[in-house]
């Protein structure tokens, strides 16, 4: 009986992992594009390739401190730190561009999940809805210099949202979902708390098959 129960456990605990697995990976949280493994360029070809994601760290740092308003600059160096699981200076390097470059909605897509990587699901789930607010073509809030809450780019002045590509709308719309689940279940550490991320996860895909029938 004893070891039937563990089994039953060891099951339970296996099913759980699985979820969560597939629930990093149904909703756009999980590394979306190595950086650090990618082969260096010469900051000459930088200008001819016009791929900043394919530069080395450091190049990458050196760009982005010469050229702050360069959003994909800026989103590949955040980009390579969540790779190189720091997303503490992937907030860093995001929270301190200026307001147009907030606007940016791959940016900020890149701001939710090294939110989610900070355990901190509420201030992900704002600014995930950000990004969608960008897809639906809404007027978007630029985030003031030294905001209260950087996760909330509101209140300094308001622009025109970036033109947000189909697969950012479709992931954001995927993250949303899933945040809100966690948000409602108070849950603001979502790897910290994977029992209640798989139920997050089935909560939100299940809405999202009633949405389709």
């Amino acid at each position: 009986m004893v070891e039937r129960r563990r089994m039953d456990v060891r099951g339970w605990n296996l099913g759980v992992l699985a979820a969560v697995g597939v629930l990093w990976l149904a909703c756009g949280i999980q590394r979306e594009k190595p950086v650090l493994g990618c082969p260096p360029l010469a900051m000459a070809d930088f200008a001819r390739s016009g791929a900043p994601a394919a530069l080395p760290l450091r190049a990458l740092e050196a760009h982005v401190a010469n050229h702050p308003a360069d959003a994909a600059g800026r989103r590949a160096l955040a980009q390579s730190y969540l790779d190189a699981h720091a997303p503490g200076l992937a907030l860093r390097i995001i929270e301190s561009a200026s307001p147009a470059v907030r606007l940016d909605p791959e940016l900020e897509h890149v701001h939710a999940r090294a939110l989610v990587e900070q355990g901190r699901s509420a201030d992900a789930l704002v600014a995930e809805r950000h990004v969608l607010a960008a897809c639906s073509g809404e007027p978007v809030s630029a985030a003031p210099a030294a905001p209260a809450s950087p996760a909330a780019p509101v209140g300094a002045s308001a622009g025109p949202p970036a033109a947000a590509p189909s697969w950012i709308c479709a992931s954001a719309s995927r993250r949303v979902a899933f945040l809100e689940e966690l948000v409602a279940l108070g849950v603001e550490d979502a790897q910290a708390h994977p029992e209640a991320s798989a139920v997050a996860y089935h909560n939100a895909t299940r809405e999202a098959r009633l949405a389709l029938q």
